[in-house]
């Protein structure tokens, strides 16, 4: 009857172990997603900050449209007025073209009277020098007709005289009026260019004012949505927190569920031993006897060892771990570990080989630290894989769950326990487990572990 109910305990205890197993599993994700969600929080506290100084711009925004807007709409009727001003006056210099065509003309006309002036003069000249001729053939009784010749022929040759000036004076005006006329129509080609420019500038100021007017009802529905975008983020962060704290909540629970398995598992874990220390014969009694055999065996080589030099009691109780460079999971090394490699090893590969349903067999002192593991767990790790190297580079690796730490504390011949053997990265595996003692000069150094499946 106590055997059976061992069995059960033993039953739940595994039971329990998986079950604390995949909660162990459960609020890992939960502390990673509540860590995931720390930094979306974070993430979302810029991002509020973020809309806050988007709200803040919308709104500017709105108000540079509504002042663009005001200023285009005060502008427009200056600008037109200019451009207005602008075109009468391109309009002013077209006509002045016309005007300068006439007064070409006029001097053109005064230019045809000068040379008809010029041609009276040389007539007169020349009715002078006749008039002067005839004087003289008349003698004396002419002689009063001369002076008259005479003079004749001096206004004539004043009026010939000023004729010519004139027309030179006609002539630079008429070269200086051409000039002008050639400038002023250039000018009018110009002002014509300036009349298109002007249409063009026109047509841009009322685009212009119709971009403001859009950009403005833009900037109204630009500060709409940033409002509502705002409060969106807002019930977002809310929700957010809320979540976080129901996250932190589960998390704690679950916490507190593996807590109460555990100690339902060493409640179960105490019958089971309880069972396995009676008289009654157990599907779990061959492999306590293995155990047992197999500590014997290694405690024989290790005091052997003591006895003829090959290690000392220093190095066997070393403590000072030193780390194995670039190892992951940390490996240690320390003074027991070369004679536990060479000697010992063999011995566990052999008593892990005598069953099938035996997972493996190794040593560990108070610390949790294993010196070596059977061949199949002391292979070399590889770089970058640590769920391989968890579970096929188990030696000089420091493990400690609450029922070995339970075995190595309590007091006893041996202890049946199952737990969770630790794979890493969240994973786990059930195991039963027979923890023998090993004491060496008095001194208690851990203990010899055979782990099977039931």
């Amino acid at each position: 009857m106590l055997a059976d109910l061992g069995e059960r305990s033993g039953d739940i205890a595994l039971q329990c172990s998986e079950t604390a197993g995949y909660l162990s599993e459960l609020n890992r994700r939960i502390q990673g997603d509540s860590a995931h969600l720390a930094d979306l929080q974070a993430n979302m506290d810029t991002l509020a900050a973020s809309q806050g100084e988007s709200v803040a711009a919308a709104q500017e925004l709105s108000l540079t449209a509504r002042r663009a807007g005001r200023i285009i709409a005060e502008g427009h009727d200056v600008i037109g007025l200019s451009l207005g001003e602008v075109a009468g006056l391109v309009d002013h210099v077209t006509g002045l073209e016309s005007h300068l065509r006439q007064f070409l003309t006029v001097i053109e006309a005064v230019g045809d009277i000068s040379e008809e002036l010029s041609g009276i003069a040389r007539q007169t000249r020349l009715l002078g020098v006749n008039a002067a001729i005839e004087a003289a053939r008349g003698g004396a009784a002419t002689q009063g007709f001369a002076v008259v010749a005479d003079e004749i022929r001096r206004l004539a040759g004043q009026a010939g005289e000023s004729s010519a000036t004139v027309g030179d004076k006609l002539s630079q005006l008429d070269r200086d009026a051409r000039r002008l006329i050639g400038g002023v129509e250039a000018n009018i080609v110009r002002g014509r260019e300036v009349g298109t420019h002007i249409d063009r500038l026109r047509m841009s100021m009322a685009e212009i004012a119709s971009l403001v007017t859009q950009f403005g009802e833009r900037s109204d529905t630009i500060v709409a949505c940033t409002d509502a975008a705002d409060g969106d983020v807002g019930a977002l962060r809310h929700g957010l927190a809320t979540f976080s704290r129901s996250a932190s909540d589960s998390a704690r629970r679950v916490d507190m569920a593996r807590d109460q398995l555990e100690g339902l598992e060493g409640m179960a874990n105490a019958m089971l031993n309880r069972a396995a220390h009676g008289p009654q014969k157990t599907r779990n009694s061959r492999y306590i006897a293995m155990a047992e055999d197999g500590a014997d065996e290694v405690s024989g080589l290790i005091e052997r060892g003591l006895r003829d030099g090959q290690i000392s009691l220093s190095q066997l109780f070393d403590t000072d771990y030193r780390p194995v460079p670039g190892s992951a999971p940390v490996q240690y090394l320390n003074g027991f570990t070369p004679f536990a490699d060479s000697v010992l090893r063999p011995v566990l590969d052999r008593h892990t080989g005598a069953d099938g349903s035996i997972i493996g067999c190794c040593l560990l002192d108070m610390n949790g630290y294993l010196p070596t593991h059977i061949s199949a767990r002391c292979q070399t790790q590889k770089v970058g894989d640590i769920d391989w190297n968890m579970e096929h580079a188990r030696n000089r690796q420091i493990f400690m769950d609450s029922q070995t730490r339970r075995a190595l504390e309590e007091e006893g011949d041996f202890f049946l326990y199952t737990y969770r053997q630790d794979l890493g990265e969240g994973r786990y595996r059930a195991l039963r487990s027979v923890f023998v003692p090993l004491v060496f000069a008095g001194r208690r150094w851990g203990l010899y572990e055979l782990g099977y499946l039931i």
